[in-house]
This record gives structure tokens, C-alpha cells and sequence, in this order.
């Protein structure tokens, strides 16, 4: 479902009092107010690689899309060429749509740190430059305080050897990357793999996790056919 036809469909939703029971009638003669719904919200995420962590956030329960790109830098419309010599302060993003009464910002924080190597400060993986590193870009104040709160958790489960390095700045403006990123791991799911095994990516989350939550059911099953 694509995120104009989900708005229009909460706009036309029923009222509900916060019991669960249907709204007081309106007195005659007046038509009873819809409350206002929630609007879908915007996470986004720097992981290293933005081509896996578009294929990670894809399909996921309550995700409406996501959109690789550049972010937390000076420069206007940098293009890949321009962010990849690190001198333009982006870094390789993804922007996720997100349906908030489907799904938590809390849950993709829980699929972001898992899926990233908070302890490594020059990059992600096999990919380092200031480009890569990791970071939460926070829009509002509940964002940043899930964000903090999250991290002090992680960090006193003793899980990690080393200090978390992974940034929480405020989100600024969004670029979306030229259109050959978008999809990548649907449009050239071979050099995707080849990129994401050479890298090491999966085997150092799961040595820092013991577990892999790399992908949706969806994405999976797409993937099982190779």
C-alpha cells in the first residue's frame, strides 16, 4: 500500500474514545469531528552501506518505504561521486516511511543497532571513510530521547567490548541518491550479495549479536531463490 492511499484511508477512519468505546453522539444538528490521525513519520539512518540497509528496512511490518540517500552534510543535491570523497559531510543514508500505529520508532532502533557495528568509528565494515560511520538522525524530541535510551541499554548489557561510537544529531535536510541506488538489491541482486559477502558484514553482526535480523520475511523469500 502506497503511503497517499494509506493517508486518505486514516483520514476516513471511525472515532474512537481512548476506552475503545464508539464517541459520544454530537448534538443535533452538528456533525460529529473526526480526530485527526496520525500522519505516517520519518526515521532515518546512517548504517554504512545504504544498499543494505534498504534491503534491511524493505518490507518490514508498518514500513511504507525506504529511500536511500545523503545526509548531515553542507552541500546542496551532492551527488555519489562528490559524498564518496568525504569531504561534503554526508553520509550514506536511508530515509524510512514509517506507518506509526503499525509499527515504533523503538522497534527501528532495535532493527537499526543490529544491523550496524556501533563500536567502529571509521566506518562501517569494510567501507570506511567519514561517509560510512554510523549514525541516527533524530526527528523531535521522543526520537532523540528513544534514541539515547536505547543506547545506554545496549551499552550496559555489556554485550559490546567497546565504547559505542554510533552519532545521534538532529535530522537535517534529506537527498535522495541517483535512481541506479534505489532498489539496488532488487535491481542487481547478485553484485548486492557479492558486495555484501566480500564485505564481512554478516558474520561481524553476528559475531557482536549472536543473531542475524538482516531482513523481512519478504525480502527473504525473495533471496531464497538464488
Amino acid at each position: 500500500m502506497n503511503a497517499r492511499l494509506l493517508f486518505a484511508l486514516l483520514l476516513v477512519a471511525s472515532v474512537h474514545s481512548a476506552s475503545g468505546a464508539l464517541a459520544a453522539p454530537a448534538p443535533a444538528g452538528k456533525a460529529a469531528e473526526p480526530s485527526a490521525p496520525r500522519s505516517p513519520e520519518h526515521a532515518t539512518f546512517a548504517l554504512g552501506c545504504f544498499w543494505c540497509g534498504e534491503a534491511t528496512f524493505e518490507g518490514r511490518d508498518g514500513v511504507i518505504s525506504v529511500t536511500s540517500g545523503y545526509t548531515g552534510g553542507t552541500k546542496k543535491n551532492p551527488t555519489y561521486e562528490e559524498v564518496g570523497t568525504g569531504t561534503t559531510g554526508h553520509y550514506e543514508s536511508i530515509d524510512v516511511l514509517f506507518d506509526p500505529k503499525r509499527t515504533s520508532y523503538a522497534k527501528l532502533l532495535d532493527i537499526f543497532w543490529h544491523n550496524i557495528d556501533p563500536t567502529q568509528s571509521d566506518g562501517q565494515f569494510c567501507d570506511r571513510g567519514p561517509e560510512y560511520r554510523s549514525v541516527i538522525f533524530y526527528h523531535g524530541d521522543e526520537q532523540r530521547r528513544l534514541a539515547l535510551e536505547t543506547e545506554r541499554q545496549i551499552q550496559a548489557s555489556g554485550r559490546l567490548k567497546k565504547p559505542i561510537v554510533t552519532q545521534i544529531v538532529p535530522a537535517s535536510t534529506f537527498y535522495p541518491a541517483e535512481d541506479y541506488h534505489q532498489d539496488f538489491y532488487k535491481k542487481n541482486p547478485e553484485r548486492y550479495h557479492e558486495y555484501r559477502e566480500g564485505c564481512g558484514r554478516d558474520a561481524r553482526l553476528k559475531e557482536l549479536w549472536g543473531r542475524l535480523d538482516i531482513y523481512s520475511p519478504s525480502v527473504a523469500k525473495m533471496f531464497e531463490k538464488r
